[in-house]
């Protein structure tokens, strides 16, 4: 798992100190556990041998467990939301809109599908704890309607005005797109891995399964 970790690593570095090698060892041991037993069946003893580090090292770096949580779920939180609404990504689709619904859908489907697909580890902790810890859900709430809500509202109501999309109340379009995405994200990589699945299909079907719903034809 090491270059894979180098991968998360630079997720949960991305805005804070770089970490030294035993913090990165801590979470590199977290991250393994965490997504393996859940964080209630966990304990930092077990981190600290994995990590090969005394627990103390673990809460001279973490007060407590719950704060080495957070440390691992807040950055991926921010990252598995806002890039759909960032850099190149948003310039190319938000900003230029595609010029229709359908494209705009799958492009965004795809893009956090390969997100998920390469940071595997770090989503499953945050969808697993996520149900647990209300604190987790108010800061994926705040994130959410800061920085994703109103920019996807505005593009919404452009497919609407442009009769690409039935008059739905947008609030209602956003969550017919959202569930449709976390269920296929959820089922895909979380309750069912193990299926034998086609990607490509299941995203393809995943926005003609909206569309239907949502298409004035």
């Amino acid at each position: 798992m090491k270059n894979d970790f180098n991968q998360l690593l630079q997720i949960l570095e991305e805005g804070e100190p770089k970490k030294t090698p035993k913090q990165a060892q801590i979470l590199k041991a977290a991250v393994e556990i965490f997504a393996e037993k859940g964080y209630a069946s966990s304990s930092t003893s077990e981190i600290a041998e994995k990590a090969g580090v005394a627990e103390g090292t673990i809460f001279r770096h973490y007060k407590t467990k719950k704060e080495l949580l957070v440390s691992i779920v807040t950055p991926v939180m921010v990252k598995f939301t806002l890039p759909v609404f960032a850099s190149h990504f948003a310039e190319q689709v938000f900003e230029q809109r595609p010029e229709n619904f359908k494209e705009l859908l799958y492009k965004i489907i795809e893009n956090r599908f390969e997100f998920v697909k390469e940071n595997l580890p770090l989503v499953r902790i945050m969808l697993q704890e996520m149900a647990f810890h209300q604190d987790l859900q108010e800061q994926l709430k705040q994130v959410f309607i800061e920085h994703v809500y109103t920019r996807f509202e505005h593009l919404i109501e452009y497919y609407k005005q442009e009769g690409k999309i039935i008059e739905y109340p947008t609030p209602t379009v956003i969550r017919m797109v959202m569930t449709s995405l976390i269920g296929l994200i959820v089922t895909r990589f979380i309750v069912a891995p193990q299926l034998d699945w086609d990607d490509e299909k299941e995203m393809e079907r995943t926005v003609q399964f909206i569309m239907h719903g949502l298409s004035t034809k």
